[in-house]
């Protein structure tokens, strides 16, 4: 009984037990408002434009609202000014291309509905009192269904979807509510006027107050997507081959973030064309003229896709468990090195090139000088001999050769592309440096060839060696067998010194 008494008595009593639950529920609001306030300024820290983004709407709004305050602009429109807030809320986006090409498709939209509207109030009133909804429901049916079939074209999907729907949404108001309203055309007029004055103020404040251009994003975006590739191929080669450079230090986890930096390249297709599609619409601003060619970006940032395809391959290797045999892995890392450096390098210069708005000069050198690598780890492909039982192990590093292979021809294809919209977008010419870079070397190969002997009047017979020197690497074994006019020829006999 004793201990019973004890135990009621440390019990804390109703009065406790709610003062400690409202604690509890203090601290943990504490601290979601801690990291909601953290959330919030790592968001603003992020973009910053996107504080600066809210301030415009609501500047926007506070003008458009003046519809309403005023009292003179309130007796000109009447009710009918709760369409110009409605349009800012529906038009102003982030980019000043989303917020053009929002703006003239509600414009657009909104008048040629109107009048098709008002149009058909009068076309279905010669009909009849009885005749005129008739008329009315089949133009609505008919014009309704043709604007949302135009939805289903790639291009109108891309840059009219919103136009087409407001399209479908005032033509449908204004012949079904003229039925019942008697001042129709006084009605459409307020609302044209009101939709006008709200989209007109959205591309106003969007341009002229710190405006954000999507055909900079997407500029920005595109050589960005190289320097990252140029980043993985830049650290893929000596962490790949670290295991053969045992004098050298392993790379940290923490040197290793290059993997991670590409992944998103995979995802940016929509991002890209979304850009695109919004640039379009822009004005002439800074270095981009109208009608600067924002398709082409679209054809690197595919190519960059297909080569960023290849990467993800490479990278399932750093961490595979198949490892191929040391000694063929250091007789491939001097060429499969100089590939990953010059691409990388190659990369560098032409996302340069595209930040800058330069014509490329200097990426064609360091992807001469990935082709010359990419030749002699061909030789070295073919050349090896190979054994049934040594033919399964090295399969892993002889796919990332194969690989390495086909980046270098993808970035060929990016080089091709970036030159291109040079020519398109009139880059300004590169300025020529001083010393003229070294040209590749090629390797001096030694071949075998057969020689009619020569014959000695003196009828010494001795033995002659032919050696054949070639300047040019073949590309294949069978160019290497072909006749050479330029090629140096030495002969020695062997008995005469």
């Amino acid at each position: 009984m004793d201990i019973e008494a004890v135990a009621q008595e440390r019990q804390p009593t109703p009065p406790a037990q709610g003062l400690r639950w409202v604690r509890t529920c203090l601290e943990k609001s504490k601290d979601k408002a801690v990291d909601l306030g953290r959330s919030i300024k790592k968001l603003g820290q992020d973009d910053p434009r996107r504080v600066i983004h809210s301030l415009k709407v609501g500047l926007a709004f506070t003008l458009v609202s003046l519809l309403y305050y005023v009292r003179p602009f309130y007796d000109s429109f009447g009710i009918s000014g709760i369409w110009a807030l409605m349009t800012v809320n529906f038009v102003f986006e982030f980019t000043v291309g989303a917020t053009i090409s929002k703006g003239l498709n509600r414009g657009f939209a909104t008048f040629s509905a109107g009048a098709l509207g008002v149009g058909a109030q009068h076309l279905a009133c010669l009909f009849g009192e009885v005749g005129e909804p008739v008329v009315l429901g089949f133009l609505v049916f008919l014009l309704v269904g043709a604007a949302t079939f135009t939805r289903f074209f790639p291009r109108i999907k891309a840059r009219y979807d919103y136009g087409v729907l407001i399209f479908i949404l005032t033509f449908s108001m204004v012949s079904v509510s003229g039925y019942r309203v008697e001042k129709l055309l006084e009605l459409a007029q307020e609302r044209l006027s009101t939709i006008v004055i709200g989209g007109a103020t959205c591309i106003i404040v969007s341009i002229f107050l710190c405006p954000v251009w999507a055909g900079e994003d997407l500029h920005k975006l595109i050589f960005m997507h190289l320097e990252k590739l140029a980043v993985f191929l830049e650290g893929f080669g000596s962490e790949y081959f670290q295991s053969v450079n045992e004098d050298k230090a392993v790379i940290s986890t923490g040197e290793k973030t290059f993997r991670l930096g590409y992944k998103s390249i995979l995802t940016s297709n929509n991002m890209e064309e979304s850009l695109a599609n919004f640039a379009r619409w822009e004005p002439g601003h800074g270095r981009f003229r109208f009608g600067h060619p924002w398709k082409q970006y679209l054809k690197i940032g595919a190519l960059t896709r297909q080569c960023t395809y290849q990467i993800e391959a490479l990278n399932g290797y750093l961490n595979s468990d198949l490892q191929a045999p040391p000694a063929f892995k250091k007789r491939i890392q001097e060429p499969c090195m100089k590939i990953t450096l010059e691409s990388s390098k190659a990369l560098r210069m032409l996302g340069s090139d595209i930040k800058l708005m330069t014509e490329p000069s200097l990426a064609s050198l360091h992807l001469c000088n990935s082709k010359v690598a990419v030749d002699n780890l061909k030789i070295l492909l073919k050349t090896t001999s190979l054994e049934d039982a040594e033919l399964l192990s090295i399969v892993p590093a002889a796919t990332v050769a194969s690989v390495l292979i086909q980046v270098v021809k993808h970035i060929e294809e990016i080089y091709e592309a970036v030159d291109e919209l040079s020519r398109l977008a009139n880059f300004k010419s590169a300025v020529k440096p001083k010393v003229s870079p070294e040209k590749p070397q090629a390797q001096s190969l030694l071949h075998r060839g057969v020689v009619k002997p020569i014959i000695d009047v003196g009828g010494d017979n001795g033995d002659v060696i032919v050696t054949v020197l070639d300047d040019k690497i073949p590309e294949n074994e069978n160019d290497s067998r072909a006749h050479n006019p330029n090629q140096h020829v030495e002969i020695v006999d062997i008995d005469r010194g």
